[in-house]
C-alpha cells in the first residue's frame, strides 16, 4: 500500500463519523403526524410535541360532520362523519381551533420550532 493510498484511507475513516452523525441528526427533525379523535361531538387530547412541518390528522369519528377550524385562519378542514382529513402545522406558537358547527367543541395546538 502506498503513502497516498494510506492518506485516502485515513480520509475516509475520518468523514465516516462526519457523515454518519448528521443523517442521524435529519431523522430526528423529520417531521411526524399527530392524530386528534373526534368521538361524541368532542375533540380529544391534543398530542404533546407539535413542531413546525408535523401534520395533524382530524379523525371524526361522530355520526355528523365536523370541521377543525383556526381561530387564526391558519386552517379550515371540514370532515364528514367517519372520516379523515389533514392539515400541515405550518408556523410556531399557539393555535386554538373549534368545530364550526359546534362551537362548543374547542381546543388549543402549541406548535414548536
Amino acid at each position: 500500500m502506498t503513502r497516498r493510498d494510506m492518506l485516502g484511507t485515513a480520509g475516509l475513516a475520518v468523514l465516516l463519523p462526519v457523515v454518519a452523525g448528521s443523517s442521524t441528526r435529519a431523522e430526528a427533525t423529520a417531521p411526524r403526524t399527530h392524530t386528534i379523535i373526534m368521538d361524541k361531538v368532542k375533540f380529544g387530547p391534543v398530542p404533546a410535541g407539535i413542531k413546525v412541518g408535523d401534520t395533524i390528522v382530524w379523525d371524526n369519528r361522530d355520526l355528523v360532520p365536523h370541521t377543525a377550524t383556526a381561530r387564526d385562519g391558519s386552517f379550515d378542514v371540514v370532515i364528514p362523519a367517519g372520516h379523515r382529513a389533514k392539515t400541515v402545522m405550518r408556523k410556531a406558537g399557539t393555535v386554538r381551533f373549534f368545530c364550526r358547527y359546534h362551537p362548543d367543541m374547542t381546543g388549543t395546538l402549541v406548535v414548536a420550532r
